[in-house]
């Protein structure tokens, strides 16, 4: 666009930012728009919780769609899955564990990290996490409601995930989440979720979900949505691709939208 309109809009997202208008996804989307290296708009898929059983994974894999794959670490199969996905060309990251309100009814399981953790214990966690999940390239968090909301401990384990290579996505459990602006403080490369697509275990209801994003991506340029290993979730994406095929939208990796 020309300098004039250049300014305008940008006078425009200030006096919004300033009253309140937009939402975390609105604002991201605008900022990564600025500078989006993809001529048509773009969905990526993340599926969580991938680890308690191989079946549950193999059904994404089948799909033959681009699906960033979240593995949880120290499972009976984290480490064979992750090797197993990398082989298939797809996208794998640490589904990092962290603390949930109400810990005591909701176990984040394995390696996760808790409120009041040391530098130390946070460094030593979240290495051993990766290295159970070889070829990661990211991490977003599993649970951690409560983690995500304090700024000390959620700089403290992302300082780490920099330090090791990897991206970080904002699965965004809660709304007051420092995770995305910490990372960004980081200078990290980072992105958020958008859409959770199966709280209900309805197969409608998820390619609903689906078609929300799909809005999303052309309001905004893409979309990032968190699914689960449900067989439910399987068909409705299977699904949701063939109503792409004829489309402008593009399915791509995570990375690919940070």
């Amino acid at each position: 666009m020309d300098r004039r309109n250049f300014l305008l809009k940008s006078a425009g997202l200030l006096i919004s930012s300033y009253f309140g208008l937009n939402s975390f996804s609105k604002a991201f989307a605008i900022e990564k728009h600025r500078n989006y290296p993809f001529n048509q708009p773009c969905i990526a898929l993340i599926i969580d919780d991938i680890g308690h059983s191989l079946s549950h994974a193999r059904q994404f894999l089948k799909l033959g769609v681009p699906i960033t794959f979240s593995i949880l670490p120290r499972l009976v199969y984290s480490y064979d899955l992750a090797v197993e996905i990398h082989d298939k060309g797809h996208e794998i990251m640490l589904h990092q564990p962290m603390e949930p309100y109400n810990a005591d009814s909701f176990d984040p399981g394995p390696g996760a990290l808790y409120v009041g953790d040391g530098s130390d214990r946070i460094g030593r966690v979240i290495e051993e996490n990766i290295a159970g999940v070889p070829c990661a390239v990211g991490a977003n968090n599993h649970m951690g409601s409560r983690f995500t909301e304090c700024r000390k401990e959620i700089r403290e384990a992302l300082k780490v995930v920099k330090k090791k290579g990897l991206f970080f996505v904002d699965s965004r459990t809660s709304s007051h989440s420092m995770g995305y602006k910490t990372a960004r403080k980081l200078h990290m490369a980072a992105t958020g979720r958008n859409i959770f697509l199966d709280n209900f275990h309805d197969e409608s209801f998820i390619y609903y979900q689906l078609h929300k994003l799909k809005k999303h991506a052309k309001r905004y340029g893409h979309a990032v949505g968190i699914g689960h290993p449900f067989p439910k979730t399987a068909r409705a994406i299977g699904r949701f691709y063939k109503d792409l095929k004829d489309s402008d939208i593009s399915l791509v990796y995570v990375s690919e939208v940070l």
